[in-house]
């Protein structure tokens, strides 16, 4: 079945297969008006809306990496459905930023026709998993972080923003809750679990600190009421996340304040060159194909 773009294929109903818009759902979109608001840069609309769909595209391929992985069926569905719900919301931000920016650009274009400098998603997103600890305390972390932004960025000026933030509140509400039962599921569990937990949520310190690092193009948009100052998330999350390190045994959150990365201005670690070579891959190898 094709679309013409991301935006009509959330008006069919039919295909209930098609997961990463999940399923019995009215169309979020109908009806929301795709012109930019008044007064906004286009440029910086694109690069944020590329930013959060970055985001979303970078992590879901991590997560599909580990389908026929997960120690149980349950967690393989679990987590394909978790990746393609971040699918789902990539499409629709991609789709935006193409709009926004004005160059013919199209989903497929922004996700398989860019190079790694062109990308703008936190290092988090890219960074491998030693084993299925560091997966869902990196998934718990993520989802924390974006569940809080997309809340503020329902009341968004850009109206079709804030229809997609709104979509993905409830769909990140559950990535979040799935991965905080497993933190603490490893973390109050065998010792084995618990040391493998302690390592995870470690290895993440360092990567904390990029999420709530402002950005020039984010900080004109949210003096304008369409971005979402990424400082004014980190109140909210240091008491999610502190609550669910407490739950696990895990102790407080740490209070360190790492010094950030730079994936917003496409400087990556050699992790993301990994997925694009694999995401990629049949594009280069077929440019201008269809099937």
């Amino acid at each position: 079945m094709a679309f013409d773009d991301a935006y009509d294929a959330l008006t069919d109903h039919e295909d209930d297969a098609r997961w990463a818009y999940g399923t019995g759902f009215s169309d979020p979109l109908a009806g929301v008006s795709s012109e930019l608001p008044d007064g906004v840069d286009r440029d910086d609309l694109a690069a944020y809306c590329l930013m959060l769909g970055d985001d979303a595209l970078i992590l879901s391929h991590r997560l599909q990496q580990w389908v026929t992985r997960a120690p149980e069926l349950e967690d393989e569905l679990a987590i394909a459905n978790i990746a393609l719900d971040l699918l789902g919301q990539a499409r629709l931000l991609l789709t935006r930023a193409g709009e926004a920016e004005g160059r013919d650009r199209d989903e497929d274009d922004l996700a398989m026709r860019r190079a790694a400098p062109e990308f703008r998603n936190v290092v988090l997103a890219e960074r491998g998993d030693d084993d299925f600890a560091h997966l869902v305390a990196r998934l718990c972390v993520f989802s924390v972080w974006r569940l809080e932004l997309l809340q503020h960025l329902c009341t968004s000026r850009d109206p079709m923003l804030a229809a997609i933030a709104a979509k993905g509140v409830k769909e990140v509400t559950y990535h979040r809750d799935y991965a905080a039962q497993w933190v603490v599921r490893l973390g109050d569990g065998t010792q084995l679990s618990r040391q493998r937990m302690v390592a995870a949520v470690a290895a993440l310190e360092p990567l904390l600190g990029e999420l709530f690092q402002p950005h020039p193009v984010v900080t004109r948009l949210a003096e304008s009421g369409v971005a979402v100052d990424p400082g004014s998330l980190r109140e909210a999350f240091d008491q999610v996340w502190g609550y669910v390190l407490t739950t696990a045994t895990l102790g407080p959150a740490s209070s360190s304040r790492s010094p950030a990365h730079r994936g917003r201005d496409g400087v990556h670690t050699p992790g993301l060159l990994e997925i694009l070579d694999e995401m990629q891959g049949l594009a280069r190898a077929l440019p201008g194909g269809s099937w």
